[in-house]
């Protein structure tokens, strides 16, 4: 995704637009609307690719029903009766060792217009456009299917789709004989039919590329409590990262070449982030079905130091682990494990319990992993991880460029949050921030530099 639109979504009444990037970092105070926009991300592709409504109820996020989600200003503005969202893509690439997959090469929209079913938010409106061209499902009128909306620059129309396999060549598989010209537009001609012609091929390329995708990664801001010991258990994927040990022994047992990779990118960021300097997974029996332990070693100058269990050392080893874990587990058994790379991954505040030191290698760690096709949407709180992104960027020391990251500031204006879409330059400076940035920190540095002179002095 290239960019996400708001409208009446929480606390976001006015349309924002915000640019997403590779890497992405939302910043801004509490209850700024960070949350419901990582997980409005996750419900537009489940729209776009799954064909499905979200749940926006779904861990780790709950939004609530209808009437917690439609923007509500209380007194005479009263709540919205809609919401929309939408986002424009264009060409991704995956690329594994045997294939490169693409879903367009021109750049598309998805628009979703949400209304009222019970308690419950559902999507009313869907639109799909490309080139100036559109197609829209509009879902208000109590017919099946539903009537469908076509549009060129040249007109638009209203039609029905017959599922009879002799209509399977027509845009969408709308009946021509159905349509209904609207706003004045003619009959399509020759070139409005190529036009959607083309605009259905696309539409099924780029919902067969989503189909056979994960959906974003959804972390949790708080992981799960380690614990002493663990038995042996299905991998499955949550976003407090329980499954995270199950894992780790799961490659351990199974091939160590494997393990020992795996390993070695745990242990470099250890080390890089001073948390620790190895880990290892000790077994309390032969196979693989027996309990066992996760266990973290702390170099000294001289001697290696003991083992020990992953309770027993700082929390927030055990926070951080399942956040670097599963960026790095699509290089390791991703088909023996039933597992496909997701192309985004939602984080909210990777830093918690983790030294400023720390804080700052996850920021490189972002910068390493972040890609057009593997992006990384992080919410933090952390000065020390964006100034070490716009210093890996400015130092080259990542393969990031500045327009490949993205820094989306939201800041509350009375009842409303608006989103700025802040860059970074060659030099690292951040471009384009309102005033209300840092303003925080600015007046405690100046406080700590002027001594407050009393009244009356």
């Amino acid at each position: 995704m290239d960019e996400i639109t708001l409208k009446n979504f929480r606390c976001f009444r006015e349309e924002q637009t915000a640019r997403l990037a590779p890497l992405t970092l939302l910043v801004g105070e509490n209850s700024t609307g960070k949350t419901s926009f990582m997980a409005m991300i996750r419900a537009l592709w489940d729209v776009a690719y799954r064909r499905t409504d979200p749940n926006f109820k779904e861990e780790p996020y709950d939004l609530g029903s209808f009437d917690e989600i439609a923007h509500h200003r209380g007194g005479r503005g009263g709540r919205a009766e809609t919401f929309e969202a939408g986002f424009s893509a264009r060409r991704r690439e995956t690329r594994t060792d045997r294939e490169i997959e693409v879903a367009t090469d021109r750049p598309y929209r998805f628009d979703v217009k949400f209304g009222r079913d019970g308690t419950a938010p559902v999507s009313v409106v869907r639109r799909f456009s490309c080139d100036g061209n559109w197609v829209e499902e509009d879902f208000t009128y109590d017919e099946w299917p539903p009537l469908i909306l076509l549009g060129t620059p040249n007109g638009s129309w209203v039609g029905e789709i017959n599922p009879d396999p002799d209509y399977d060549a027509s845009p969408f598989g709308v009946d021509p004989d159905s349509l209904d010209d609207r706003q004045g537009s003619g009959p399509p001609t020759d070139e409005d039919w190529e036009r959607l012609q083309r605009l259905s091929r696309t539409f099924d390329e780029v919902r067969e590329f989503g189909r056979h995708k994960q959906r974003p990664y959804a972390g949790a801001p708080v992981r799960s409590k380690p614990q002493r010991t663990y038995d042996p258990a299905r991998t499955t994927r949550d976003p407090e990262g329980d499954y995270v040990p199950m894992y780790l022994a799961e490659v351990f047992f199974q091939d160590k070449e494997e393990w020992n990779e795996l390993k070695e990118a745990l242990e470099k960021f250890g080390q890089a982030s001073g948390l620790f300097d190895e880990i290892s997974v000790k077994s309390f029996g032969r196979k693989a079905s027996e309990p066992f332990q996760v266990r973290i070693r702390k170099f000294g100058s001289r001697i290696k130091g003991p083992q020990r269990n992953l309770i027993d050392v700082g929390y927030g080893v055990s926070q951080v682990l399942p956040v670097v874990t599963e960026l790095f587990r699509d290089r390791f058994f991703p088909v023996m494990f039933d597992y496909t790379i997701p192309p985004m991954f939602l984080l909210q505040q990777p830093e918690v319990h983790l030294h400023p030191s720390a804080q700052a290698a996850l920021g490189s760690l972002f910068c390493q992993v972040a890609k057009p096709h593997r992006q990384l949407v992080i919410e933090t709180h952390s000065d020390h991880l964006i100034d070490r992104v716009r210093m890996d960027v400015r130092d080259g020391t990542t393969p990031l460029k500045p327009e490949d990251v993205s820094i989306l500031f939201f800041e509350r204006k009375d009842l409303d949050v608006r989103i700025h879409s802040l860059r970074i330059d060659k030099e690292g400076n951040i471009e384009g921030a309102p005033d209300g940035y840092r303003n925080f920190f600015l007046e405690e540095t100046a406080r700590s530099l002027w001594k407050r002179q009393p009244i009356g002095a």
